[in-house]
């Protein structure tokens, strides 16, 4: 019941940011400004307490690397089998493909872990979260700028991830844990005030930024993007932790974070990259929506 209570928090939260834009309290400038916030401040905090006690050697293994990578590309490869028979355009199969896999991690998954599990689990989350993102995102600007035969920046996208404040926070904490360095508890304090605004501020910034025409719904490929990303790559994560007999905390962080609804960062590489905007924008809108309900489902086994 407290999972249930909590994540339907979360959804009066993210609709609270829809409504706030729809009246115009939310404008573009202001979600701009909540977003700097959340992304180089409070998501950056939390990751740093989670991991500036944590030993690296004990959260990074073979096993998670190979599994968080093979549940990826896995999903991927499935998405573009299911994609490319549905014979939409370019465009809207490259966002059909990259949406069904590239997790909204730091946004959503990370905060949600944090305030649902302990430290441990966290801290993992943390590692899923850097480990991931050095992936997805490279694939994801390579498969729309692919299909769309646009020009990609991808040398800038490395670079970018480089000085990516969420990066730098976990290379920073898992340093600090691994050296054994110790830092004041008033510092710590603080930041874990700090950190502990990352989810709320992420969603009321991804409520302002979710929009949905609901006549001009394609419900089959929506419908298809929804099943791969929630439904199936969870389910994947579950098959393949489970066979690696990875610790709970492990699989707990693994299974949940994967279960993420598709990141809203996607909507913005599909306008850079020539991808379907008003297709992206929907399956960001529908997985968010439709994950409500199944990251109550994956937290309740998990647990």
């Amino acid at each position: 019941m407290e999972v249930l209570v909590r994540l339907l928090g979360l959804l009066v939260v993210l609709l609270a940011g829809t409504g706030l834009r729809v009246t115009g309290i939310l404008g573009a400038s202001r979600t701009a400004t909540l977003n700097a916030v959340a992304y180089y401040v409070a998501l950056p905090a939390l990751i740093f307490v989670s991991t500036y006690d944590q030993n690296v050697g004990e959260l990074l293994s073979v096993a998670l690397v190979g599994g968080l990578l093979a549940v990826l590309f896995t999903t991927a490869g499935v998405a573009w089998l299911v994609h490319r028979l549905q014979g939409s355009s370019n465009g809207r199969q490259s966002v059909a493909i990259v949406q069904s896999y590239h997790s909204n991690l730091g946004y959503l998954g990370l905060p949600l872990v944090a305030a649902t599990f302990g430290a441990q689990v966290t801290a993992v989350a943390s590692v899923i979260l850097g480990i991931v993102s050095l992936v997805q995102v490279p694939m994801t600007v390579v498969i729309l700028s692919t299909f769309n035969s646009a020009d990609a920046a991808l040398a800038d996208e490395l670079r970018g991830l480089a000085r990516n404040p969420v990066l730098v926070s976990l290379v920073a904490g898992l340093a600090v844990g691994s050296s054994g360095l110790l830092v004041p508890g008033s510092v710590a304090f603080g930041l874990d005030i700090v950190g502990s605004l990352a989810l709320p501020l992420a969603l009321l910034c991804v409520g302002a930024s979710l929009r949905a025409d609901v006549p001009s719904i394609d419900f089959g490929a929506v419908g298809s993007v929804v099943a791969l990303k929630i439904v199936c790559m969870p389910v994947l994560a579950w098959g393949i932790f489970s066979a690696l007999a990875v610790d709970a905390a492990t699989f707990a962080a693994a299974v949940v974070m994967l279960g993420t609804p598709t990141a809203v960062s996607t909507y913005v590489f599909s306008a850079k990259l020539g991808g379907d905007q008003e297709f992206a924008s929907l399956n960001v809108f529908a997985t968010t929506l439709v994950s409500i309900a199944t990251l109550f489902v994956l937290i309740t086994l998990v647990t």
